[in-house]
Order: structure tokens, then C-alpha cells, then sequence
């Protein structure tokens, strides 16, 4: 009987020693597979509202209607607005899931792309950037920057503003008026 006692606590041992090395590996592979998941990922998966906080402070609070690399669409009530991915400095309301790109839609598309449309169907515009927010309209669509016309057809007062500035294009209220 002494010996069955012992190989059952020598078996029980080893069980345990079998368990905690597959917790420990399991962990390892969330870990690792954690540190392959990107922002963009993250928000793809975002399931309700979030909040993005801008570089300069300022907040843009809405569901996620898309996301590409370089940027992404949130809806706040009846207004869209496009946030270049590099203008992002924080995200709150991510949810833990992730979902990679299902098309290459995702990869093609970039802010230019976006800018290139909003520009096509005229749409009033309000352009953020770190000092100031400009109504507008898209006049002009370049590889590094953005021309904002004060009217459609002006050709006075079109302001050049770098990608790089670019902190978020919202689309205008209903009723036509930038805000």
C-alpha cells in the first residue's frame, strides 16, 4: 500500500510538472502573438464607440466605419471623420480583439486615395491641424499635401497643408456648413 501511495504523489508530481510547463508555454505563445497584432488591427476589431486622442490633444469620439494602414473613418453621430493613423496618439474603447485585413483594399488605399475622393465630390471640409481647424473644400491633391480653397472655385485664400500636419478631415454637419 506504501508504494501505491508513492506512485500515485510521484504521478500527481508529474501531472502538476506537465500542467504548469503548458501554462507557461501557452503564455509564451499569447505573448508572442500579442507583439504581432497591430493599432490598425486592434481598431479593425473594435466593436462600439472609441475615443482616438489626436497628437494635439484633442479628441474624436465615434464607432469605427474603416481602417486602412494609413488612416481611419470614425462616425460620430451624422459626421465622418478621417484621422491619419500618424495623428493617432492614443486609442480608448479598443476591445481585446483583432482583425487582420480582409482584402488588400486596406494596403492600396491611402490617405491620398481618400483625399482624392472628398476632393471629387466636393464635399465641405473642415481640415485640423495642431494650430487651427480651416472649413473648406479640396481643391487639390498632392503626393506629400493637401489644398484647402475658403469656397469652391476661389483662388484666393487656398491654404497647402502637409500630410504630416494633418490631424483630421471631417466632413461637414448637415445643411452644408463646416463647423
Amino acid at each position: 500500500m506504501r508504494w501505491d501511495a508513492l506512485f500515485d504523489d510521484l504521478a500527481a508530481q508529474l501531472a502538476a510538472a506537465e500542467r504548469a510547463e503548458l501554462t507557461g508555454a501557452v503564455a509564451d505563445l499569447t505573448r508572442a502573438e500579442h507583439a504581432t497584432v497591430s493599432l490598425v488591427e486592434r481598431l479593425r476589431g473594435a466593436e462600439g464607440t472609441v475615443t482616438l486622442e489626436l497628437r494635439d490633444g484633442s479628441r474624436v469620439t465615434g464607432v469605427v466605419r474603416d481602417v486602412a494602414t494609413d488612416w481611419v473613418l470614425v462616425e460620430e453621430q451624422q459626421r465622418q471623420h478621417l484621422v491619419p493613423s500618424g495623428a493617432v496618439a492614443a486609442v480608448t474603447g479598443l476591445g481585446r480583439f483583432a482583425r487582420p485585413a480582409t482584402t488588400e483594399r486596406a494596403e492600396r488605399l491611402g490617405l491620398g486615395h481618400v483625399l482624392r475622393a472628398l476632393m471629387r465630390d466636393r464635399r465641405p471640409v473642415q481640415v485640423r491641424v495642431h494650430t487651427a481647424a480651416y472649413p473648406g473644400w479640396i481643391s487639390r491633391v498632392g503626393k506629400d499635401h493637401v489644398d484647402l480653397e475658403v469656397s469652391p472655385g476661389a483662388r484666393h485664400g487656398t491654404r497647402s497643408v502637409p500630410y504630416a500636419a494633418l490631424l483630421c478631415v471631417s466632413d461637414s454637419w448637415p445643411g452644408g456648413a463646416a463647423r
